[in-house]
C-alpha cells in the first residue's frame, strides 16, 4: 500500500503521459505520479534516429505485440510495435511531425458536439508546445515550446527526382504539410534536435524533473483500476493496482486517474478492470462494473503498401549499406556531422494526394524512401531501388483489441481487420496506380524505374488488392479504441472532455479517444489531445 496523497496518477509515460505530467505538476499545487511499465530510455539506439530498426520488436523498448491472422492480409500476422520505455512510442516511432488535416478536427467536433475539438480551436494546442526551426512563429507555428521540429539532415538525388515526378503528375510542391491542408509533395519535418531523436521524455519530463511534486516510476505494470461504487449509482476510480518486481501494491489518486497507455494498453486496462462489453468480461471471469461496449472496438490504423521500384543511375541506401566503404562513410558522416543515413527517419519524402478524382481531399499518403528490403527487419536488397509506401488515410475497415485472459501480463488479441471493406480494397488498388503514374513521369523515368513489387503485370482491382494483402504492413498508427462521443452515442467510451462514462475520477488521454483517424501520422495529434486535456483537468472540466 502506498498512502502518498497524489492528486493525479498518470498511467503510461508515453507521448501523452509525459506532457500531462509536465502540465499538471507545473506550479507545484498538485502532486503527480507518473507510472511507466517499461524502463528508462537509456538504450543508446533510442536516440540515434536510424535506431528505430533496433528498438522495434526489442523487448527492451517494445511491447512486441502481434496481430491476429488477418484475412485482408491473406492470413498473415504482423508485428505491432508499441513503445515500452520513457517516451513510449515517441521513443521508437518515425519522428515525423504531422498534424493531419483541418477537416479531421472539425469532424471530431461534429462527432462529440464539443466545438473545442475543431481545427481553429485545436491549432493553439499544437502551437503551444511547438519549437519549429523551419517556420516563423505565428498563428500556424510556434517557437520556444518543448516539442522540437527540424529539417532532415540528409539529401538524396533520387528522392528529388521522385518529387519532381510527383509535380509533373499534378501534385503541387509544398514546404509545410501542417497548415490545415497537407496536399502536396515535400520533405517531412521531423522531431529531432541536432541529429538526435527528440522524444517526449526529453521534451516534457526533463524540464519537470526537479519538481518535488512530481514522481516518476518505471518498471511498474498497472494491472487494474481501483473502482468503488457510488451511492447515487456509477463508480469512482480511486487509484490503481500495480505490479513491481513480483510485488503488488496500490496507489491512490485524490482527484483523477489518467489513462495514457495508448490504443492497445488503455482498452486492455479498462477491460481488466470490468469496464467494457459484459459478455467479453464474463467470458474471462471478470465481473462487469460498467457496460461500455465500445471499449476495444473501433480500431483504426493506416496500412502501408510498400511498392518497390528498381532504378538505374541513382545512388540509394541499398548500395551504400551493402559495402564496407559505404558503411564506413555512413558512420563517419554521423559521427562528425550528425547527418546522413544514420540521421534518417524511416521515411524522408512525403506525398499527400487523392486516390481518385471524386475524393473530397487527399486520402492517401506516400512515405518515399531511398531503399528497399524484403520485409521490415530484413537486410536491404543488393540492387538499387526505392520504396514508395502508400497508405489509405480514410480506412473504412474497423478492428478491435480484446483481452484474452484475466492475466494482466497476457497480450490482448489485436485484430485490425485490414482491407475488410470494398472501399479499402478499391483504394489499395487505386493508390498503387497513383504510384505507377508518378514513376512514369519524365523526371523519374530517366532512372529507368522497373516495378519490383507488386509487379507491373498485375492491373485489375482484384489482383492489386490481393497483392496489397501480400506486401502491406502497419505504419504503426492504431487509434480509436476508447473513442469520445456524444451522450447519445452508445459506443462512445469517453465524453467530449475524455471522462470515462459512468466512472468518476477517470479519463483516457491518448490516441484511443480519436473517433476517426487523422489524415497523417498520429503522434503530434496525440500531443495536442494531451495539451487540451491538461487544461480541462486543471480547470475541473
Amino acid at each position: 500500500m502506498d498512502d502518498t496523497p497524489y492528486d493525479y496518477v498518470i498511467v503510461g509515460a508515453g507521448t501523452a503521459g509525459c506532457l500531462l505530467a509536465n502540465r499538471l505538476s507545473a506550479g507545484g499545487a498538485h502532486r503527480v505520479l507518473l507510472l511507466e511499465a517499461g524502463g528508462p530510455d537509456t538504450y543508446p539506439w533510442i536516440h540515434v534516429p536510424v535506431g528505430y530498426l533496433y528498438c522495434i520488436d526489442n523487448p527492451r523498448t517494445d511491447w512486441r505485440y502481434r496481430t491476429e491472422p488477418d484475412a485482408g492480409l491473406n492470413g498473415r500476422q504482423l508485428i505491432y510495435p508499441r513503445g515500452k520505455t520513457l517516451g513510449g512510442c515517441s521513443s521508437i516511432n518515425g519522428m515525423i511531425y504531422m498534424r493531419g488535416q483541418a477537416r479531421d478536427y472539425d469532424a471530431w467536433a461534429d462527432a462529440t458536439g464539443e466545438p473545442a475539438w475543431g481545427w481553429a480551436q485545436s491549432l493553439p494546442d499544437f502551437v503551444r508546445h511547438e519549437d519549429n526551426a523551419l517556420h516563423a512563429a505565428g498563428a500556424l507555428h510556434g517557437r520556444g515550446g518543448e516539442w522540437r521540429v527540424e529539417r532532415q539532415r540528409l539529401h538524396w538525388d533520387v528522392l528529388d527526382a521522385f518529387a519532381a515526378a510527383a509535380v509533373q503528375a499534378g501534385i503541387p510542391a509544398t514546404d509545410d504539410f501542417n497548415g490545415g491542408s497537407n496536399e502536396g509533395v515535400g520533405y517531412f519535418e521531423v522531431n529531432q534536435k541536432a541529429g538526435w531523436r527528440w522524444n517526449t521524455r526529453k521534451a516534457f519530463l526533463d524540464p519537470a524533473r526537479g519538481r518535488v511534486n512530481l514522481r516518476v516510476e518505471t518498471g511498474v505494470h498497472v494491472e487494474r483500476l481501483l473502482l468503488t461504487a457510488q451511492d447515487g449509482g456509477g463508480w469512482r476510480c480511486q487509484g490503481v493496482q500495480l505490479l513491481e518486481g513480483g510485488t503488488r501494491r496500490t496507489v491512490h489518486a485524490a482527484r483523477e486517474v489518467l489513462l495514457c497507455a495508448g490504443a492497445i494498453g488503455s482498452p486492455q486496462i479498462l477491460q481488466l478492470s470490468g469496464l467494457g462489453e459484459p459478455a467479453l468480461l464474463q467470458r474471462h471471469g471478470i465481473e462487469p462494473r460498467q457496460a461500455l461496449p465500445g471499449v476495444g472496438e473501433n480500431l483504426q490504423d493506416h496500412l502501408q503498401i510498400r511498392a518497390v521500384f528498381t532504378v538505374q543511375g541513382a545512388l540509394t541506401l541499398n548500395q551504400l549499406a551493402n559495402s564496407l566503404v559505404g558503411k564506413a562513410r555512413i558512420g563517419l558522416e554521423y559521427l562528425l556531422r550528425r547527418s546522413g543515413p544514420m540521421s534518417m527517419a524511416p521515411s524522408q519524402l512525403g506525398i499527400f494526394t487523392k486516390s481518385r478524382p471524386d475524393k473530397a481531399g487527399p486520402d492517401i499518403q506516400f512515405h518515399v524512401q531511398p531503399l528497399s528490403l524484403p520485409a521490415f527487419g530484413q537486410p536491404l536488397h543488393d540492387f538499387a531501388a526505392i520504396t514508395a509506401s502508400v497508405c489509405n488515410l480514410e480506412p473504412t475497415s474497423r478492428g478491435h483489441v480484446r483481452i484474452t485472459s484475466p492475466d494482466p501480463l497476457a497480450a490482448p488479441a489485436i485484430a485490425p481487420c485490414y482491407l475488410s471493406t470494398d472501399e479499402d480494397r478499391r483504394v489499395a488498388a487505386d493508390s498503387l496506380r497513383v504510384a505507377r503514374r508518378i514513376a512514369r513521369q519524365p523526371a523519374f523515368a530517366k532512372h529507368a524505374p522497373a516495378e519490383y513489387k507488386p509487379g507491373a503485370q498485375y492491373e485489375s482491382d482484384d489482383e492489386l488488392a490481393r497483392l496489397a494483402g501480400d506486401i502491406a504492413t502497419t505504419i504503426f498508427h492504431p487509434v480509436g479504441t476508447a473513442r469520445m462521443g456524444r451522450a447519445d452515442d452508445p459506443r462512445a467510451v469517453v465524453d467530449p472532455h475524455l471522462r470515462v462514462r459512468g466512472v468518476a475520477g477517470l479519463r483516457v488521454v491518448d490516441a484511443s479517444v480519436m473517433p476517426t483517424i487523422t489524415h497523417g501520422n498520429t503522434n503530434s495529434p496525440t500531443l495536442m489531445i494531451a495539451e487540451k486535456a491538461a487544461r480541462w483537468i486543471l480547470a475541473g472540466r
